[in-house]
């Protein structure tokens, strides 16, 4: 057994307490019958001596010493009853003794004399005459023929009795109560925790390949329950958490395989080739170096999603102003509007000001723009929007491009996604970027929302929460807001 687990240590503590509460009933029953018997016994020795006392005042003036004792004789039977009377006529006259008992339990005349306290007021007292045990009550009368003391007692042998064989009963009975006490709670201890025994026996037996294996739940309604539906959704997460890193392994590889197999392709090539001409041979090496630049913003997406994973966040946490940051950014973007035949519209930039890591902030901005600008047909506009209001800073960006279809607005941001394959490949997009405006806007408690319709256009809202006091402006044209996926913080 061992001494140290949990199941042993709370059969222990359970066994102390309920042995301590045998022992606390036993010696309150022990106390409470020894106070009633003794109790009853003085109620019964008041009653008895009133008799005696009555005999006494009834009494004449003149009255002899042979009528009192006959009197007492009948009346009391003290002999017969098993009772000890003695009256004493002050000042230390004794008129009247008992005689011994029917019983024998006691000799009435090693009583020894009451103590001169008693003749001042009537008492109760317990008092030992051999090996006997006697509870005797004094009763000063004042009676007409003169003033006496009157000693009423019994032995209190039976209650003796009465209490050995409670404590005989009791000492056998509380050791064998602890010991039932001390095997029951065991049990029920081991009982109890079964449950958790099932718990870790199901943990053992996960693993990367069985994630979807979950914890019993027992309804007991108690934190054992709470604690099986808690790992079971952490579970769920973990589950979710180790899909996503799969596919996105699997989403890397086969896009980093792509511009590898251009690269190997072109360079096999040209190492068979060994007459090219000088144009050519610049055309063939211009191909490798796209795919490359390809292959270099790929990676360089990964990175960043990878130590936004990680909680990384590069720069201080300063407050920003969004209209500022927008209109710079917006101004380095405007020739790669111009060779698209875009324009950008910065009439509806207002003060939103907000805490953030100013460089990621200004990362959202240029990915939202240039995923507007790539999927804008030359002539249209991309709109840019900051603004504030109660619940905080809000930024917006909306074109009148190709739109997304509905179907495929729910996974807009999920990493490696793209609506149009072959246009994404071409323009050199990897599909990363709106995956890295959602984790970035996570990383700073912001919500994004998107809205589309095919052919008329896309709008992307990041509302950013209410971290400084900013003034407040009137919120941003929500005119277009039809539908909206809102990304919150897992």
């Amino acid at each position: 057994m061992n001494h140290r687990s949990l199941t042993f240590r709370l059969g222990a503590w359970y066994t102390l307490l309920l042995s301590a509460a045998f022992v606390l009933i036993g010696t309150g029953v022990f106390l409470g019958l020894q106070h009633y018997l003794r109790s009853s016994l003085r109620d019964t020795l008041s009653r008895r001596s009133a008799q005696v006392e009555q005999i006494l005042l009834q009494a004449p003036a003149d009255a002899a010493v042979g009528t009192i004792d006959q009197e007492i004789s009948t009346r009391v039977a003290p002999e017969f009853n098993n009772r000890f009377v003695r009256v004493t006529r002050l000042p230390a006259t004794i008129i009247y003794r008992s005689g011994t008992p029917a019983d024998h339990t006691f000799d009435p005349a090693a009583v020894s004399a009451a103590p001169a306290r008693a003749f001042a007021a009537s008492m109760a007292a317990t008092t030992t005459v051999g090996d006997q045990s006697l509870m005797i009550r004094t009763i000063p009368v004042r009676a007409p023929s003169g003033d006496y003391l009157v000693e009423f007692g019994v032995s209190i042998a039976p209650i003796e009795a009465v209490l050995d064989r409670l404590l005989d009963l009791l000492a056998v009975l509380l050791p064998v109560l602890i010991v039932c006490a001390a095997a029951g709670g065991y049990w029920l201890v081991s009982w109890a925790l079964r449950p958790v025994d099932r718990l870790s026996q199901t943990a053992e037996q996960m693993s990367l390949q069985n994630l979807s294996l979950r914890l019993p739940v027992v309804p007991s309604g108690d934190a054992l329950e709470r604690l099986s539906i808690s790992f079971n959704t952490m579970l769920g997460r973990l589950r979710d958490s180790v899909q996503t890193s799969r596919r996105f392994l699997a989403d890397a590889s086969h896009e980093l395989r792509t511009p590898l197999t251009v690269i190997k392709g072109e360079l096999e090539e040209l190492t068979r080739e060994s007459n090219l001409a000088a144009g050519e041979l610049r055309e063939r090496v211009g191909s490798v170096l796209e795919e490359v630049a390809r292959l270099e913003h790929l990676v360089s997406g990964l990175l960043v999603l990878s130590r936004l994973d990680a909680g990384e966040t590069q720069g201080e946490w300063v407050d920003v102003d969004l209209a500022e940051l927008a209109s710079n950014t917006a101004e380095h973007m405007h020739l790669m509007a111009e060779d698209r035949g875009v324009e950008i519209d910065l009439s509806s930039l207002q003060t939103a000001v907000m805490h953030g890591d100013r460089a990621r902030l200004k990362q959202i901005i240029v990915n939202l723009l240039d995923n507007a600008i790539r999927f804008t047909l030359r002539g249209g506009t991309v709109f840019l929007r900051t603004a504030a209001d109660d619940t905080g800073s809000i930024l917006e960006v909306a074109d009148t491009g190709v739109g997304i279809p509905a179907s495929a607005v729910p996974r807009v941001f999920d990493r490696f996604f793209r609506v149009d394959e072959a246009r994404s490949r071409e323009d050199g997009g990897a599909g990363l970027g709106l995956a890295i405006v959602k984790s970035i806007c996570l990383a700073h408690g912001a919500k994004i929302e998107v809205q589309s319709r095919v052919a008329h256009g896309s709008c992307f809202r990041v509302i950013f929460p209410r971290r400084s006091l900013a003034p407040a402006a009137a919120a941003p044209d929500t005119a277009r807001a039809s539908a909206f996926i809102e990304v919150r913080r897992a």
